[in-house]
């Protein structure tokens, strides 16, 4: 997969759980090891997208880290909360 496809997969998980859509930010970064995706949503939709006891976050997460990009870089998800 690559970095664009990641991107979709996780604004299509996102994206009927908000109720502002167009307020969904992804911004990526490199490391050596991680390709890191920082979601940003809402101030009224960050609790929607952690759920209760940040349930909601761990399965977008689960499905998320389970894909590997180019160069075997691992994927990992931060929920920025501004």
């Amino acid at each position: 997969m690559t970095e664009a496809d990641v991107k979709q997969l996780i604004v299509t998980i996102v994206k009927p759980l908000v109720a502002d859509p167009d307020a969904i930010k992804i911004e990526t970064d490199r490391d050596a090891h991680f390709l890191n995706f920082n979601l940003s949503v809402a101030p009224d939709d960050v609790g929607r997208v952690i759920g209760k006891h940040g349930r909601v976050a761990q399965a977008i997460r689960t499905i998320v880290y389970s894909v590997r990009v180019g160069d075997s870089l691992r994927v990992r998800l931060n929920i920025v909360d501004d």
